[in-house]
């Protein structure tokens, strides 16, 4: 830019030259990502906590400048939105975002860019979660005021309007009788406030501080609702089958294999398996592992993320059906009569802020 202002007088020629050139290599593929996912990713790298430590407030407002003027060059806006919302709804719920003010900075600058339509979810999603801590303190009070009422466990809530976020996998997990308990509480306190909305709980995003009590000594366990889960079936049992747990859960497979993998083979082993194998088969046993201990007093057993990458694809194409439908109904509305290739070149032109 400074070279087409300064050295070629802001020439309308140069201007277009640039604007040519940026869209040719702005739209190829990197090592097998497009250029609007690794956008996506340079954003959550900046705005996420431990990202941007050694930037100062300016330097981001300036590269957040940047890569919004760079996405105009970019052809498929739509998968730069869809992989910026999967990521932010992560920031958001994980609270990994390391500031708020730069969250909806970017998001005003997007809107400039692109439109009212393309932030309106993104916008959405960061207003929820205002709302969402809002009514968690008011559930706090709740269960203040009705002591006959507290599950006996810290619960913290966040409610979200479908809408707004990425749609996630929601099973009817068997949950174990004390998170039972809390459901049900906050159904109670939520029908205090709404009767006419329906409440859809998603566990695939909870997680859970409990208390392992090892011989050697007590360690917290920060995970998901679904570890939790299996690891409860401990309580009551002291060894367990593939197919007991399976059966008892009521999960698939493919989440069941990711769940015991975390917990009997990865890094910390709260589990043992029989036979003693570096593989989850339906044919295995498992036990509490009561030996087990770590120098710290608290650790977080992750579970390995599931690739993204094919789902944000294929929400995308589905959305990009019903555009080029929409668009062709608008068109032929308005003109009645149009030939065939008048009416892709309009469609093509009409969509082409969103996608190629």
């Amino acid at each position: 830019m400074a070279y087409v202002t300064d050295c070629f007088q802001n020439h309308t020629l140069f201007h277009k030259a640039l604007k040519e050139a940026f869209e040719v290599f702005c739209n190829k593929t990197v090592t097998g990502s497009s250029s609007a996912e690794l956008l996506a990713t340079f954003c959550d790298n900046i705005l996420k906590k431990g990202g941007s430590e050694k930037l100062s407030d300016e330097a981001i407002e300036e590269t957040l400048e940047k890569v919004v003027k760079l996405l105009a060059y970019i052809s498929d806006k739509d998968l730069f939105a869809e992989f910026y919302r999967k990521k932010l709804a992560r920031r958001l719920l994980f609270d990994r975002s390391a500031n708020d003010d730069h969250e909806r900075s970017i998001l005003t600058k997007l809107k400039q860019q692109c439109g009212g339509q393309f932030t309106s979810k993104m916008e959405g999603m960061v207003t929820d979660l205002t709302l969402a801590r809002e009514n968690q303190a008011s559930f706090e009070d709740y269960l203040r005021n009705n002591p006959a009422a507290h599950p006996g466990i810290d619960l913290t809530v966040t409610v979200l309007t479908t809408g707004f976020w990425p749609s996630y996998k929601s099973f009817d997990l068997n949950l174990p009788a004390e998170m039972v308990k809390c459901v049900e509480v906050f159904k109670g306190f939520y029908e205090t406030k709404t009767k006419h909305r329906k409440l859809t709980w998603i566990y695939s995003l909870g997680t859970c501080h409990i208390n392992g009590k090892f011989e050697h000594k007590t360690i917290e366990l920060i995970v998901s609702t679904y570890q939790a889960a299996v690891l409860l079936l401990f309580n009551a049992s002291d060894r367990l089958s593939y197919s007991e747990i399976m059966a008892q859960l009521n999960l698939t497979h493919e989440d069941l294999v990711r769940l015991l993998h975390s917990l009997s083979c990865a890094k910390y082993k709260i589990l043992s398996k029989e036979p003693n194998t570096k593989t989850i088969s339906q044919s295995d046993y498992f036990e509490f592992n009561s030996k087990f201990t770590d120098k710290l007093r608290r650790i977080k057993i992750p579970l390995p993320p599931v690739d993204e990458r094919k789902k944000v694809v294929e929400d995308v194409d589905k959305d990009r059906r019903y555009a080029i439908d929409a668009a062709i109904v608008r068109i032929m509305k308005s003109r009645k009569v149009l030939g065939h290739q008048q009416l892709v070149s309009e469609c093509v032109e009409q969509l082409s802020r969103m996608f190629k």
